[in-house]
């Protein structure tokens, strides 16, 4: 049996064509897996990049880099921070807006069929005791 890494990479893997190939269906064309580190982290009214390289483990440098490359394709926008005006948001756009509810809904089809290859209760507690592992990490 394949150890936990070679099984979360395959995982990983599939998980990522299926939804950025959906996500380009739906005319999202230009995102790839790496932007996932802002996207998929970032609140509808706005989060700092700080916040956002925190919850997705990556560098500063990175997420800026991607929050530039974000930026440049439409989907967030960097905005003052009401509660700290030398701090910056970065906000999503109707695009990015739009992007995130396409996510949301293509992510609760795929684990809809995954609950359906396995049954919706031991796919509930493998996502249970995944989360739990991940946050050891």
């Amino acid at each position: 049996m394949p150890d936990v890494g070679v099984l979360s990479a395959h995982l990983l893997s599939g998980f990522q064509k299926e939804l950025f190939t959906r996500l380009a269906e739906a005319g999202h064309e230009h995102l790839r897996p790496r932007h996932g580190a802002v996207m998929a982290y970032i609140a509808t009214d706005g989060t700092r990049a700080s916040e956002l390289s925190e919850r997705s483990g990556q560098h500063k440098q990175v997420v800026g880099t991607l929050i530039d490359e974000l930026e440049s394709l439409g989907y967030v926008t960097r905005r003052p921070d009401p509660a700290d005006r030398r701090a910056k948001l970065v906000v999503p756009t109707d695009r990015g807006r739009d992007q995130m509810a396409q996510a949301k809904r293509i992510i609760a089809e795929i684990e809809g069929r995954f609950a359906g290859l396995v049954g919706a209760d031991r796919f509930a507690e493998f996502k249970k005791v995944f989360e739990e592992i991940a946050r050891g990490c």
